[in-house]
């Protein structure tokens, strides 16, 4: 008998599969062992297929006797088709390293069977309303758009019980397990034997261990991880969840890269489930689709009685008389910080660490400069003193004073979480102070400095995005947002979305029910933005309405399709080459497509972290409202341009 399988490593570019023979019968989805060149590479077996004409090599060992789930299957090549991937590469999303290893069995291969939890997982009625209007929605692709504390959670947990009644099992995505583990916690309490968790910390044998359980189990399970628990061979799946639904986490950066949202959507339509995206701040995109589609439900009212509303100042950084004892944290501020150190209560600092790089801004006034054309923030080349749009490639010079206010304060800057954490260890020596992000988490344990947090033994914690996910803080009396435009600097079209969003959410970590005082604290450059302000007043739909209609004007997402192309050699000469070269070929292939005005291209310009370990970047960006003609000339493309492709991208960034 002979079968087409598709290896797990990339043999040659732009194959997809390889016929061998074998004696045993083998199924669509079984996992083999084969021999690829001189050595050994597992493959998973595609179709049944009659005697070639060339001579076939045997497959090697049968590593499975299940097979991958058809859902599983379907993904594979769904993904090689929507993200031009190599059918190897996405291979390898589906099975875990080392599969063809033999281990030592220390995870049960089943699990017990499904018992209802003590607790009857009470729903106030705002939830209830929204669970049933949920379940009313015919469409697969569900949005609970619930503001911070509204408690989505219990809402998941009650779709949860009802899907393991079923008999079916669960896949609950979230953006980081260390980050989330409230939410985890709350999870295998109530549904203890039913929980698989899969995450990056696992040992290589740890994590078969469980694929292997999870593939072996007739028991209805929940998987609960990031955007790789989406591939868990659950054989009978019903429902995914996938919380804090406008992480950038769920993007795939390196190769192959995919939205796990994207593919989540997919595998709920062919199978006929339900997908739920849950956030308090939805991605322009996924709010777009579901009005379109009347697939939104909206829980707008607190969980908690006792949640407060927080006392909001917005402080702004061009007045001088407000920073007389710091340069960056105003005198309201730092009585606020004084006075919870007194109290006993917790001071949060928050600082978006992605828009530390320089800015070019009017100290007197505020004003930026911006793109005439894009309308997103210029940014500073000091090589060839210019301002570049790393959208468009517009250049201009460097004002010497400030167009609006003629003042001629233009400054360009950008400051850390170390130098704020070294100002405050200034300013109050006495005061356990922590930072909570990636640089200093490398030793420290995410779960352990949580902890920390959590029971209040950090007096003042120095943040980024990583505190801004759900976490519940009983502490927490106060926030300071250092600089709430930062952001807002980033030459990206996703930047005031990502503001809005993460303003928004940090601003709901205070007046949660624990403390009768809430104050927040917001210093920025810019204290009549629209994002600031609307953030402020946790009004996402009139941020969307804003938003929306500037997408539409600049044709962006959800009105077109995006692809990023970068080129990256170690010498500046070879990538401008090649960059260049890249270019010509895709105005040559865009010719050639009947649907060739629907493409957009720009000119090739430096990636924003132009110059790395890795070498030089420059990228070409491609829009088209046809995503077929988008991925006509994307195919188009020689491979001998090296260029790395990320559709769908994020960011530009």
């Amino acid at each position: 008998m002979y079968f087409e399988v598709i290896p797990t490593k990339v043999f040659r570019k732009g194959a997809t599969v390889l016929t061998y023979f074998s004696t045993i019968k083998l199924k669509r989805g079984h996992i083999v062992l084969v021999p690829l060149g001189r050595t050994s590479c597992p493959a998973i077996v595609s179709r049944s297929v009659k005697k070639p004409s060339f001579t076939c090599k045997p497959i090697t060992k049968l590593l499975y006797a299940t097979p991958l789930p058809a859902h599983l299957m379907q993904s594979l090549f769904w993904l090689s088709r929507y993200y031009l991937l190599d059918l190897p590469l996405v291979a390898s999303l589906l099975l875990p390293i080392g599969v063809e290893k033999s281990r030592r069995n220390t995870t049960p291969q089943d699990l017990s069977p499904f018992i209802q939890p003590n607790s009857s997982l009470p729903l106030n009625q705002a939830q209830k309303i929204a669970l049933k209007k949920l379940q009313a929605i015919p469409n697969p692709t569900k949005l609970l758009f619930g503001i911070t504390g509204s408690g989505k959670t219990n809402i998941y947990l009650k779709l949860v019980q009802q899907t393991l009644n079923q008999g079916q099992s669960v896949i609950l995505l979230v953006p980081e397990i260390a980050l989330t583990s409230q939410l985890v916690q709350n999870v295998k309490a109530a549904f203890s034997q039913q929980v698989r968790l899969i995450h990056s910390k696992q040992t290589e044998s740890s994590r078969h261990q469980i694929w292997e359980s999870i593939l072996t189990s007739t028991s209805p399970q929940i998987v609960i991880g990031p955007r790789s628990a989406l591939f868990a061979p659950l054989s009978n799946l019903g429902l995914i969840i996938i919380d804090e639904a406008h992480e950038s986490a769920y993007y795939q950066e390196n190769a192959p890269r995919y939205s796990a949202l994207r593919l989540a959507s997919f595998i709920a339509s062919s199978q006929n489930i339900t997908c739920l995206l849950g956030t308090a701040t939805p991605l322009v995109s996924d709010y777009y689709l579901s009005k379109t589609k009347r697939s939104l439900v909206t829980l707008s009212q607190k969980a908690k009685k006792t949640a407060i509303k927080p006392s909001i100042k917005i402080i702004d950084f061009t007045n001088k008389d407000l920073f007389t004892k710091s340069r960056y944290f105003s005198n309201p501020l730092l009585a606020c910080l004084k006075s919870n150190l007194e109290s006993g209560h917790q001071t949060l600092i928050y600082h978006n660490r992605r828009g530390s790089a320089p800015m070019t801004i009017c100290e007197n006034c505020g004003w930026q400069a911006l793109c005439p054309h894009c309308f997103l923030p210029l940014t500073l080349h000091s090589d060839s003193y210019s301002l570049l749009c790393h959208a468009c490639g517009y250049s201009s010079k460097i004002p010497s004073s400030c167009p609006e206010c003629h003042h001629p304060s233009i400054i360009h800057k950008g400051f850390g979480t170390k130098l704020l954490e070294t100002e405050l260890i200034k300013l109050f020596p006495k005061a356990r102070i922590a930072r909570f992000d990636a640089d200093n988490t490398k030793s420290n344990s995410l779960d352990v400095l949580y902890s920390e947090v959590k029971n209040g033994n950090i007096q003042i914690v120095i943040g980024t995005q990583a505190v801004s996910r759900g976490l519940d803080l009983p502490h927490l009396a106060s926030i300071g947002i250092v600089q709430a435009d930062s952001g807002l600097s980033l030459p990206d079209f996703a930047a005031e979305e990502r503001t809005f969003e993460l303003l928004t959410q940090v601003i709901g970590r205070v007046g949660r029910g624990h403390l009768q005082t809430a104050s927040v604290f917001i210093q920025t450059y810019q204290p009549n933005s629209p994002v600031i302000n609307l953030a402020i007043k946790e009004d996402y739909p009139s941020f969307y309405d804003y938003l929306i209609k500037k997408r539409r004007k600049q044709l962006l997402p959800p009105f077109c399709y995006l692809a990023k192309l970068t080129i990256t050699y170690k010498t500046e000469q070879t990538t401008l080459k090649k960059i260049h070269s890249l270019s010509q070929a895709l105005v040559k292939a865009q010719k050639s497509i009947p649907q060739s005005p629907q493409i957009f291209l720009s000119p090739p310009m430096p990636a924003f972290h132009e110059h790395s370990n890795s070498g030089f970047s420059w990228q070409v960006i491609v829009k088209s409202r046809s995503r077929q003609a988008l991925l006509t000339l994307l195919s188009n493309i020689d491979p001998k341009f090296n260029a790395h492709l990320a559709l769908d991208p994020p960011s530009l960034l």
